[in-house]
C-alpha cells in the first residue's frame, strides 16, 4: 500500500530530516511545503493520507492551516501530527481542539517520528 505524506515546515533542515526518516517507510511519497500557506495549496491540489505540520511558521502558522484541513470536507478526516518547539500546554490545547491525532516536540528523533506515523497510517486502513 502507498502512502501520501506532506510535511509542513518552514525549516529547511527540519523538513530534511522529517522527510529523512520517513524514507524508511516503504511506498510513501513525500510532499514539502514551506509554509502554511505553501502547505494549504498543496493540499487543496491533492489527496494526502498525512499531515505533519510545524506551529511556528511565517505567512500562515500550523494551528491556522489546521484549522482549515478540518474545515475542508475532502481533508478533514486526515491524521494531523504537529511538529513543533512549542511545548505549551496552552499550544497543545489549542492543537488538540483542532483534532491533531499526535503531537511531536523538537528536538525530533527519527524513531519517535516513524513509530507515530506508522501507527496512523495503519489506523487509516481500519475503517
Amino acid at each position: 500500500m502507498s502512502y501520501k505524506i506532506i510535511v509542513v515546515e518552514d525549516s529547511p533542515t527540519m523538513r530534511q530530516l522529517i522527510s529523512f526518516a520517513l524514507r524508511a517507510i516503504s511506498g510513501l511519497k513525500i510532499v514539502e511545503a514551506v509554509d502554511g500557506l505553501d502547505g494549504l495549496k498543496k493540499i487543496q491540489g491533492e489527496e494526502f493520507d498525512l499531515a505533519m505540520v510545524d506551529i511556528n511558521m511565517p505567512v500562515m502558522d500550523g494551528l491556522k492551516l489546521i484549522s482549515l484541513i478540518r474545515q475542508d470536507p475532502k481533508n478533514q478526516n486526515i491524521p494531523v501530527v504537529v511538529v513543533s518547539t512549542e511545548g505549551q500546554s496552552e499550544v497543545k490545547q489549542r492543537a488538540d481542539a483542532l483534532g491533531v491525532n499526535a503531537y511531536i516536540t523538537k528536538p525530533i528523533m527519527a524513531g519517535h517520528v516513524l513509530s507515530t506515523v506508522k501507527s496512523l497510517l495503519e489506523g487509516k486502513g481500519e475503517g
